[in-house]
């Protein structure tokens, strides 16, 4: 397979994070929640002109390539308000939108989706919404009392339909917009150590008995190609091992080198025990940037940051803004 066009450029802004962080120091490449408030039009620092940070995950990508610039929202986040007020308070626009592409069907990722939906159509126009069939099940989790915590159900096809989407339910990766942004298919599960959720359950309907579901095979990735540096790798929530994520790449793509993961790299509960062996085989493939968000636990992040530094792990937090390219 191809790989995406190498961009000049490549703008994330993290709209929605579990996190909000505006006194660590940052590298020259990230502008912090403080900086893009005040570059957007804040008159001063409050509780009204910053961000909310709320468990879940939302980013925007601007990716520039010679003359052409390319906008693309990676998941919604939770609740449609929160997301709209971030974008209002970083000054990022949800009008020249031009797609968006959802990672999985949980709804910490797709909660808020329809409102950004309404945001964008009520400016009369459908926008693109990439997904695949296996996101609309019933999800849910077993706690460790043995009690099943159902989700929130995702939006339907119906809905996401009615709200202004231009659904494309496909099971195949495809490239998106110019294929500056590639959305994979289904990620095989090879690891011997990334063995899913064992929490994890679903349902085809409200009258049907959970199942286990640990392996979540509706996740799906973006890759973006970034001249003279590689592929950055968005992996929202890491369902699937972020290692198997990364052979996938290497198997799509071939000899395009890996530059960097950003994402949620699911580290937490039961799943803290593989730490090592991740962290392991991240540290030996020389990544320049990792970014670490969302679900990937202090504990994981601390490991990162012991193991490859902090020239290469900069955790993410709401309201910043990421700016990469070649000469970085």
């Amino acid at each position: 397979m191809q790989p995406p066009p190498a961009l000049d450029r490549l703008r994330v802004d993290v709209l929605i994070d579990n996190v909000s962080d505006s006194y660590s120091t940052k590298p020259a490449h990230v502008a912090h929640e403080f900086e893009n408030v005040i570059d957007a039009g804040a008159s001063e620092l409050s509780g009204s002109t910053l961000c909310c940070a709320q468990l879940g995950l939302s980013l925007m990508l601007t990716g520039w390539s010679g003359g052409v610039r390319h906008k693309l929202l990676f998941d919604a986040g939770v609740e449609g308000p929160i997301l709209l007020r971030n974008c209002r308070n970083l000054g990022v626009r949800l009008d020249d939108v031009e797609a968006i592409a959802i990672s999985h069907g949980h709804w910490d990722h797709m909660g808020a989706l329809t409102a950004v939906l309404d945001e964008i159509s009520g400016g009369g126009r459908r926008i693109p919404c990439h997904v695949n069939p296996g996101m609309f099940v019933e999800r849910g989790a077993r706690l460790a009392d043995g009690r099943i915590a159902p989700f929130e159900p995702v939006p339907s096809l119906a809905e996401l339909t009615g709200h202004g989407a231009e659904v494309v339910n496909d099971e195949e990766g495809r490239g998106l917009l110019d294929g500056f942004f590639s959305y994979s298919g289904e990620i095989p599960r090879v690891t011997s150590f990334e063995t899913g959720r064992l929490d994890h359950l679903a349902r085809v309907g409200d009258q049907q008995p959970w199942e286990p579901d640990p392996l979540l095979m509706d996740e799906r990735y973006l890759a973006v190609n970034i001249r003279d540096q590689g592929l950055m790798v968005f992996s929202a929530c890491s369902h699937a091992g972020i290692v198997n994520v990364l052979l996938d790449v290497q198997h799509r793509f071939g000899d395009t080198p890996l530059y960097g993961i950003f994402g949620g790299l699911h580290l937490v509960g039961t799943l803290e025990q593989i730490i090592p062996e991740t962290v392991g085989y991240l540290q030996g493939l020389g990544l320049r940037q990792v970014v670490p968000a969302h679900c990937t636990g202090f504990r994981a992040v601390n490991a990162l940051l012991q193991a490859m530094g902090e020239e290469v792990v900069v955790p993410s937090a709401v309201g910043s803004r990421y700016t990469f390219t070649p000469d970085l």
